[in-house]
């Protein structure tokens, strides 16, 4: 018997019904026939809704179509609908799945539809299926791709307190910035206000620079200088923070996965045995 099938024995919820089990097979499984054509349609039923909201927004393709879009749109949802009942009625633990990562966006990918029915203006947040193309991960079998996600993630959350000391002193050295730019500058030059001051300062240090406001006087200028110099030196620093954190992490991970007889270090996370004395590792 394949290895994948008998992995899916192992996993398949004990306590079920044979209905929900033929439900379950259908929308969670990837390696029969029904499950990778379910994949398929959902992919596809994601990416007809999200087409249908960015042309929904065109003034003059919505004119056209509007009553076209509303029907596909609520027919789109209703799918979605059944499909997310059908996953709480086809697991075990229901309350698992709805609180659950997957289980959330599928659940706030439906909504927007219905309260556009109440309230108006809530139409454009129904992108928010996008994410649900995130299950593409699974569908398509790619670990290595979430494995590298978890990293990064890794990385991001052991580095939180450098980056936290940044982001503080960003905002002290723009806050003083902005308020020598307040003092300088004149309200006829956008610089009305120490906070609008401040916002002047965060889009030039950050090297983003709308142009909306921009310094009149010769020692505004020099000040925006400085600033402009000090965004392109300290652009890299996040990333320095966060590429430290991830090469620190590649290094322990191996030098914890040693070897219980010779000692070596250097083994995969996955490995069985030592690659130098072949002594099984633990």
């Amino acid at each position: 018997m394949p290895k994948k099938v008998i992995n899916n024995l192992r996993e398949k919820e004990v306590g079920l019904k044979p209905w929900q089990e033929k439900i379950q097979e259908v929308i969670t499984g990837t390696e029969t026939r029904m499950g990778k054509l379910f994949d398929i349609w959902l992919l596809i039923m994601i990416l007809a809704s999200i087409v249908v909201i960015m042309l929904e927004s065109v003034p003059s393709i919505q004119k056209l179509y509007a009553h076209e879009f509303i029907v596909i749109e609520f027919t789109i949802t209703g799918l979605f609908t059944i499909e997310y009942l059908l996953r709480i009625i086809s697991t075990k633990h229901p309350l698992r799945y709805m609180f659950s990562f997957f289980g959330l966006i599928d659940l706030v990918s439906i909504l927007p539809t219905y309260l556009t029915l109440f309230i108006s203006g809530t139409k454009p947040l129904t992108v928010i299926r996008a994410l649900r193309f995130l299950r593409i991960f699974r569908i398509l079998e790619l670990s290595n791709f979430t494995k590298g996600a978890d990293t990064i993630i890794k990385a991001l959350y052991e580095s939180r307190h450098k980056i936290g000391v940044f982001i503080i002193s960003m905002l002290t050295i723009v806050i003083i910035l902005g308020a020598i730019m307040f003092s300088i500058e004149s309200p006829e030059a956008g610089f009305t206000s120490i906070p609008r001051s401040i916002y002047w300062a965060i889009i030039t240090i950050t090297t983003v620079g709308y142009g909306d406001i921009a310094p009149m006087t010769p020692a505004g200028q020099a000040v925006a200088s400085i600033i402009m110099l000090i965004g392109y030196s300290i652009i890299a620093v996040p990333t320095g923070i966060v590429s430290a954190e991830i090469v620190r992490g590649d290094k322990l991970k191996y030098q914890l996965h040693a070897c219980p007889k010779c000692s070596e270090t250097g083994h995969e996370l996955d490995a069985e045995f030592c690659k130098f004395c072949g002594e099984k590792l633990k």
